[in-house]
């Protein structure tokens, strides 16, 4: 028997002191590892001040940067449906309503009407945070519907794209969207009337094979990942490996699948620049025509190609 016995105490588990700093004031930028006050970021439009890295944007906030002041969203109530009751890791339309939910968004694309620098424009901006921006029936008919809107007022259209390509969930009827948007830009294109596409990070798949490279002037934004096919796809079929920088804008731009390569915080005036040499006026979208356009976009519903 010990002549000593010491009662052990279990020690109790420390408080974590809290922070008097709020958490997501600050981001760290992966170009450079600068860190950046959230408030300053946004004031210049998500661009790192130090090395010009692009931050992502999303559907809403690239409106906001192109549009003068006030805009007009049309279709919003289009709704993806699950034609073939897709399931994989979980049901398609449990991966719908958790993008809706987190993004607030009822499909992967967004499309305005308003004045860039005075030129009555129809945008479609593309959100990469519902299912990786991927392009389903609603997305094509979205887009297909606002190209028409355009051809009808007179206006020049810019497409923002964001994709991670057609949506697989929705089968041939995804695929189907691309023959239906290059169909719609065919339209325009004898209407006389300009379209630009803005490719951003990342634009692949389905959207590149498509309306994304057909622009009267396609743009992207510095460092942007532009493709068809992942790189590790690519090598593995050609069997070669891949120069540096590959699907990276500046390499498509010197290889002269691009026309320019241009710094968010310039695009605005750029594409408005372009607009004029086009032959668009500073002009305003006629109330009644718009109105007429907006109740047929809420009542008829989304076609299937």
């Amino acid at each position: 028997m010990a002549w000593f016995k010491k009662a052990r105490t279990p020690i109790a588990p420390t408080k974590q002191k809290t922070s008097r700093v709020p958490e997501g004031l600050w981001v760290k930028c992966p170009g450079c590892s600068q860190i950046i006050y959230n408030k300053d970021l946004a004031t210049n439009l998500n661009v790192c001040p130090k090395c010009a890295h692009h931050f992502r944007l999303n559907a809403t906030e690239r409106l906001r940067m192109l549009f003068d002041a006030e805009w007009t969203e049309h279709d919003r109530g289009l709704v993806s449906t699950d034609p073939f009751e897709f399931t994989d890791t979980k049901p398609y339309k449990a991966r719908l309503k958790a993008s809706m939910s987190s993004t607030g968004l009822k499909d992967a694309v967004i499309v305005g009407s308003g004045t860039i620098e005075g030129i009555a424009t129809l945008v479609a901006s593309m959100e990469y945070e519902f299912v990786g921006g991927s392009m389903g029936v609603v997305v094509g008919e979205k887009i297909a519907r606002a190209i028409e809107r355009a051809i009808e007022l007179g206006c020049p259209v810019v497409i923002v794209c964001c994709s991670g390509g057609a949506r697989m969930m929705e089968g041939a009827l995804s695929l189907m969207q691309m023959a239906k948007i290059c169909g719609a830009l065919a339209r325009l294109d004898r209407a006389r009337l300009p379209y630009i596409a803005v490719l951003t990070d990342p634009t692949t798949g389905g959207v590149t094979a498509s309306f994304a490279m057909i622009g009267d002037l396609n743009i992207a934004e510095p460092k942007a990942l532009i493709g068809f096919a992942g790189p590790r796809v690519i090598e593995q079929t050609i069997r070669q490996k891949l120069p540096e920088g590959f699907q990276r804008s500046e390499f498509l731009l010197e290889k002269g699948m691009l026309d320019m390569v241009v710094d968010r915080r310039e695009m605005k005036a750029v594409i408005a620049n372009a607009l004029r040499f086009m032959g668009a006026t500073a002009a305003v979208v006629a109330p009644a025509i718009a109105a007429d356009a907006e109740m047929r976009a809420t009542t008829e519903p989304a076609r299937q190609a």
